[in-house]
């Protein structure tokens, strides 16, 4: 040291090494651990034994280290014992916050004791003194902190493989008390089912980015709200593009699910569609087949994104199930194929309500064109759109069509709320 005064190479303050006020390493730790757990909030949460062990025996070993500095001694071999303390808090679950502010209440402290017999003629002392607290607190600072969010990571794969397992056996009918335990996350008794799916961000196509990095990120924002809003009760497997969610049945209200599929838009910057479909946990294997069939369903129909309950598209659901009574409804529709214009108005009809008015605006021609054509669609197919009897067997085959190879190669598949009717969710137009 080029400072006023050494002993040992260390620094002197009023005659004495400026470590003097820190050597009862005993008594000081004592009152630096009374003031953490008095003034440290979180600290008095902490159990005794954390406080009786950890805490204290850090705190001696930080005096320690402080005491040598100041005496100009190499740093002693303890970096070690931070880290393992610091190792420790992180898998207790201790807030790396409330360790840091009570590592800096530390240093304050041990400033006051040091620099309370200080005058002027320290001047020099005090500088380098200062250089070198600073040197400490980087050095204690960073050790711990590297220590604990290395061990963080360490619990946070944990977890994730945990709920990884247990969400793959839920959904692949295999759960059992054993592997719950050994998970450590209890297995309710009936679950909300949601099957996503999470488009693609524009930006995963920008030729100047990395369309990867770009869909990570979309995920990583989308997990993170779900943490948010669920916690720990959410089980996940979730992929870019989309996945499985369990949630607890009654862990979040019917509307806070409708809030929940919105924040996670919100979060994710595309618009998320998701499925539900609720099951006892004995079902969730099937029930997470079921949603994923419903979500396609609503896909297909060109439903707008949001939230689709099973109970709410079940006759969808049903009439679009593969089978001879799929067919029969949709073939009720050849007769039409031939009159792309004729397709066009009925699916736009029913998706304003039977408005004429609405419908002729829609297709930007005139109302007594809109009931032409459907007397036309009425002599073709045999059913009149004007009443409910025919009305229900056209807007039935409109939704069974959907789901025929024969449709989907023409494209037609744009059937409004001749889907959902109304009210009810809006079908894309």
């Amino acid at each position: 040291m080029t400072t006023a005064g050494a002993l040992r190479g260390g620094l002197i303050v009023s005659g004495r090494p400026m470590s003097t006020p820190l050597q009862d390493v005993q008594g000081v730790s004592r009152r630096l651990v009374g003031h953490f757990v008095d003034n440290v909030i979180p600290c008095g949460t902490l159990p005794g034994d954390i406080i009786s062990g950890d805490v204290t025996a850090v705190t001696r070993v930080c005096l320690e280290l402080a005491v040598a500095m100041l005496d100009g001694e190499d740093i002693p071999e303890k970096a070690g014992r931070l880290a393992e303390a610091a190792a420790g808090w992180a898998r207790e679950g201790v807030p790396i916050d409330t360790v840091l502010h009570s590592i800096h209440e530390g240093f304050q402290i041990g400033m006051d004791l040091v620099l309370s017999k200080a005058t002027e003629h320290d001047f020099g002392s005090l500088l380098e003194g200062a250089k070198l607290v600073v040197t400490m607190l980087d050095t204690i600072s960073a050790t711990v902190s590297r220590a604990y969010v290395r061990e963080f990571k360490a619990v946070v794969s944990e977890h994730h493989t945990a709920v990884h397992t247990l969400t793959s056996a839920l959904i692949g009918g295999h759960p059992t008390s054993t592997m719950a335990r050994e998970c450590g996350i209890e297995i309710a008794a009936e679950y909300s089912v949601l099957a996503l799916d999470i488009p693609e961000h524009p930006d995963e196509r920008h030729p100047m980015l990395d369309g990867k990095v770009v869909a990570r990120r979309k995920l990583r924002r989308l997990q993170a709200e779900l943490a948010i809003r669920c916690g720990e009760r959410a089980l996940a497997l979730l992929s870019v593009d989309g996945g499985t969610v369990l949630i607890p049945t009654g862990a979040l209200t019917d509307a806070a699910l409708d809030e929940l599929v919105a924040r996670l838009s919100a979060a994710a910057h595309v618009p998320v569609t998701a499925a539900l479909v609720v099951a006892a946990v004995d079902d969730v294997s099937s029930a997470v087949d079921r949603a994923h069939e419903l979500l396609d369903m609503v896909q297909r129909l060109e439903c707008l994104p949001g939230l689709y309950r099973f109970a709410d598209m079940a006759l969808e659901y049903q009439l679009t199930r593969p089978g001879p009574g799929r067919e029969t409804l949709g073939a009720l529709l050849n007769p039409l194929d031939a009159h792309t214009e004729l397709l066009q108005t009925l699916s736009c009809h029913i998706s304003n309500n039977l408005s004429r008015r609405r419908t002729a605006r829609v297709m930007h021609i005139h109302t007594n064109t809109v009931d032409y054509r459907l007397k036309r669609i009425y002599q073709l197919t045999g059913f009149d759109p004007t009443v409910n009897s025919g009305l229900w067997q056209l807007r039935s085959a409109l939704i069974a069509r959907t789901f025929t190879d024969q449709s989907k190669d023409r494209g037609d598949r744009r059937i409004a709320h001749a889907v959902t009717g109304a009210p009810g969710p809006v079908v894309r137009r």
